[in-house]
């Protein structure tokens, strides 16, 4: 297995938190609906929350509400391949996040992260058959409420499994090492903490985070989380071992050597950042009130000049890179805050340069 670039990511963001920037709306630009080629590759479907892809280009699509997980193969046509007992959908928990074993061919593995009656938790099932069997809670206790139960999974280029927790509504679990609230946390595949993680004996990676929605690995291996933020700013981040991103102290960009700044912010009408996915070094993150999806070149930390698009579809969930090259986006507007259209919710496939 690879290891991570820790040290490069260290270095990168040690330099944006110490020149904190004027935190002004800059990433306000026109969407340019023209922007890419888009085709519908499923639709009709109830919240799409996350895509990932198996070795052989199908895709695993969970439903945060109604609890179910669908195959699409290349015909589009959804097979549900689970419906899983005890999903509590309240608020903004459900059936969230979802990742494939890099290990797959061997293991079958595929990892899902949902919400219950007293918690979140993250669990292991096996694919066979075309269907998910065999569930192994890993990881257990995660704090949930109506609110802010964050819901991303990704693998690291070095194997582990990553997950975005929220603060469930509760701020003060965000500075609490202690607590797996409002945190990234790396894990063996068996739910135990990666053995290099930067506290002893813990799952934590990085803490002071409100609602992390996605996670991607750009080509250095430094790994980058978008957040929603309060009333003020939501945060792209450049994700630091042991890093504290402030929340509640800091919402945005506050220049307090106590906490890492993000590398851009949006007001919230522009963003309500979900999924996260980065292709050629290019980041592409969903906007759900912001109803468009966001474009940005990154260099070794820095971001460059953005771009919106798809601002004809409503409130964007996912945004995940497909094995063809192309990018799948989902819409989210019968999440109770969208105004659906018949065909909704879809599932979208955009053309990158």
């Amino acid at each position: 297995m690879r290891v991570i670039r820790w040290a490069a990511a260290a270095v990168s963001a040690a330099v944006l938190a110490g020149c904190a920037q004027d935190p002004s709306p800059s990433r306000s630009v026109p969407v340019d609906n023209n922007a890419s080629a888009v085709s519908i590759v499923a639709a009709e479907l109830q919240v799409p929350w996350d895509v990932a892809f198996l070795p052989n280009g199908d895709a695993l699509v969970t439903e945060r509400d109604s609890g179910r997980v669908l195959l699409i193969d290349d015909s589009g046509t959804p097979t549900e391949v689970l419906q899983l007992d005890g999903v509590e959908n309240r608020g903004e928990g459900g059936l969230m996040g979802i990742a494939v074993s890099p290990e797959f061919a061997d293991t079958a593995q595929v990892f899902i992260y949902y919400t219950t009656e007293a918690e979140n938790r993250i669990v292991r099932f096996t694919f066979s058959d075309d269907a998910l069997t065999d569930p192994q809670p890993i990881l257990t206790g995660i704090p949930s409420g109506t609110i802010h139960n964050g819901g991303a999974l990704a693998f690291g280029p070095e194997g582990y499994l990553y997950a975005a927790t929220g603060d469930a509504g509760r701020q003060q679990l965000a500075q609490d090492v202690d607590s797996l609230g409002g945190k990234i946390l790396r894990l063996t595949t068996d739910g135990r903490p990666a053995p290099d993680n930067p506290f002893p004996d813990s799952a934590v990676l990085s803490y002071g985070h409100r609602n992390i929605q996605g996670l991607a690995f750009d080509s250095r291996d430094q790994l980058w989380a978008s957040e929603f933020g309060a009333s003020s700013w939501d945060e792209l981040n450049l994700i630091v071992p042991a890093g504290n991103y402030g929340w509640p102290e800091i919402e945005g960009i506050g220049g307090d050597d106590r906490f890492i700044d993000p590398v851009e912010v949006w007001r919230p009408a522009e963003a309500s950042p979900a999924g996260l996915a980065i292709i050629d070094d290019v980041v592409y993150m969903a906007a759900l009130r912001g109803n468009r999806l966001w474009e940005l070149p990154i260099d070794n930390g820095a971001t460059g000049d953005a771009r919106a698009s798809l601002g004809e579809f409503g409130r964007l969930r996912a945004a995940v890179a497909a094995p063809d090259g192309s990018l799948w986006v989902t819409t989210s507007n019968r999440d109770g805050r969208g105004q659906p259209r018949p065909d909704d919710d879809q599932i979208l496939r955009v053309e990158v340069p």
